[in-house]
């Protein structure tokens, strides 16, 4: 019997669902958006029921247009956006509040006490990272404060915390099963990366009751099986990994110095640094990059908050492009912004700068400035944010002369060129860009035999594009220093 593999990928705008065959080609694909909330400046949430209706409907339509059944399906992987956090009732599957999106910037005076009582060095020792937002534990202490009830009902064992993940899988056994892979939970700041434990002292910080927390597991492994009424077959669910983490198994990154970038509604940075965990001294995050057999591989990472969002701002707010595929012949046609740059800052500044309270910004526009300089300077900023991780890195040591790129963007023949110029180094891009959704797939295929080894899934790689620097050293040094003006003009202190 043919092996197929099932990767539901459920990203910060649209959930998706993948089906692959054992030769890692994508036998059917379906999509679909939804909506973003904003109630407050700052303020990012989803409806986690819209959530979980997509993807179920994404599913049945990939089933329907393999031609396949469920019950030809070997597993189920799921790959999701990072840090979301929701917190539901055990007993009817309910969330308790909307999701709040991993965007979000409520919790940034939380963070702020939390840095006040020295807790930045060891939070950052435990955990890998920096105290902000973006990461789900001060999310869920939000939650339990603003709730009516809500904490003493986590106490008394009523409630569930997940990301994304905990929350489908939960969906999917119908209640059968409360778990996450290592990958998501080292990004709940609740995690010791080290011990592979939710931290008791950091759960005390933050007043976070245990009992609400999932079972951590492997990335490949025995997470449950799918309720047959939902698609009409127990097919088992077989791996798990945040977004990026997947993106870089998918990408075939097994090697420490190995790269990959992902593009989609942010952009994340991640380079595989083996057994090591490395802190960086230059506000990069230490992260699990993937757990297998009980080893885990670490990952330095640099998180950008907006990227693939910016486009999706420019078609739907401002109405300047009918499609984000029109960026391209603008670009193409406009090649150099004429000195204006776009700070995509709309829900803070991620790595390095970490600035909650900056906002974007549209710099340098004079008369003459029209449509394809903003356009193309939006397309500029995910090189020039791309050049700020790389340089972190650069001074932690780790330099990277090669990076694997993915994600809806990489589409784009010319932003690709440009962030080879920018960053002066070889960029390749795969045959197969859903990187995110085929690191899913491995995962589930490990564990049920589909693949042998990371060796067997690394020999899967196709390289279909290298991109080389075109651009002298001179003019790209030159555009970026004006990048890093603009960048100082919007920073909040």
């Amino acid at each position: 019997m043919p092996a197929y593999l099932l990767a539901i990928d459920q990203g910060t705008t649209s959930s998706r669902a993948i089906i692959f065959n054992e030769a890692s080609e994508i036998v059917a694909l379906a999509q679909q958006e939804f909506t973003q909330y904003f109630p407050k400046d700052g303020w990012v949430e989803h409806d986690p029921e819209e959530i979980w209706d997509s993807v179920k409907q994404v599913v049945r339509q990939a089933l329907q247009e393999a031609g396949l059944a469920a019950i030809d399906l070997t597993a189920i992987g799921i790959t999701n956006q990072r840090e979301t956090t929701i917190i539901w009732d055990r007993s009817t599957g309910e969330a308790i509040h909307p999701a709040i999106v991993w965007q979000d910037r409520r919790t940034a005076p939380l963070c702020e006490q939390l840095r006040d009582q020295g807790l930045a060095d060891s939070i950052q020792a435990k955990t890998g990272l920096l105290i902000d937002p973006y990461f789900s534990g001060t999310k869920v202490k939000w939650i339990l404060e603003q709730v009516p009830s809500a904490r003493t009902r986590a106490e008394a064992g009523e409630l569930a915390f997940g990301t994304i993940d905990s929350f489908l899988l939960w969906r999917l056994t119908s209640g059968k099963n409360h778990k996450t892979d290592a990958s998501n939970a080292a990004r709940t700041l609740m995690f010791n990366i080290h011990d592979q434990q939710w931290d008791s002292e950091i759960l005390d910080w933050l007043d976070i009751p245990g009992a609400l927390l999932p079972t951590v597991e492997d990335c490949s492994a025995d997470f449950g099986v799918c309720d047959p009424d939902l698609f009409g077959a127990a097919v088992p669910i077989c791996g798990m990994a945040g977004d990026q983490q997947a993106a870089l198994i998918g990408q075939g990154c097994f090697k420490p110095g190995m790269t990959k970038s992902t593009y989609g509604t942010g952009c994340f940075v991640i380079m595989n640094t083996g057994r090591e965990a490395v802190i960086s001294k230059n506000a990069l995050l230490t992260t699990v990059a993937y757990r297998l057999n009980g080893e885990v591989t670490y990952g330095l990472e640099g998180s950008i908050f907006v990227a693939g969002a910016a486009v999706q701002w420019l078609r739907d707010e401002l109405k300047l492009i009918a499609s984000a595929s029109a960026t391209e012949s603008l670009a193409s046609n406009n090649p150099d912004s004429h000195g204006v740059y776009m700070v995509p800052a709309f829900t803070g500044l991620g790595a390095p700068y970490w600035d909650a309270q900056a906002r974007g910004a549209i710099l340098g526009l004079t008369r003459d400035s029209g449509i394809s300089d903003i356009v193309t300077a939006t397309l500029q900023s995910m090189a020039y944010q791309t050049r700020d991780l790389l340089n972190a890195m650069l001074s932690d040591g780790i330099d990277s002369r090669l990076i694997r790129v993915d994600g809806g963007m990489v589409a784009n023949n010319w932003m690709v060129q440009y962030l080879a110029d920018i960053l002066q180094i070889t960029v390749d891009r795969p045959k197969v860009t859903e990187t995110t959704a085929l690191g899913a797939a491995y995962l589930a295929g490990l564990h049920t035999g589909v693949f042998s080894s990371l060796s067997d899934l690394a020999d899967n790689w196709q390289l279909e594009r290298r991109f080389e620097p075109e651009m002298d050293t001179a003019t790209s040094t030159e555009r970026y220093e004006g990048w890093l003006d603009a960048v100082g003009r919007i920073r909040s202190h």
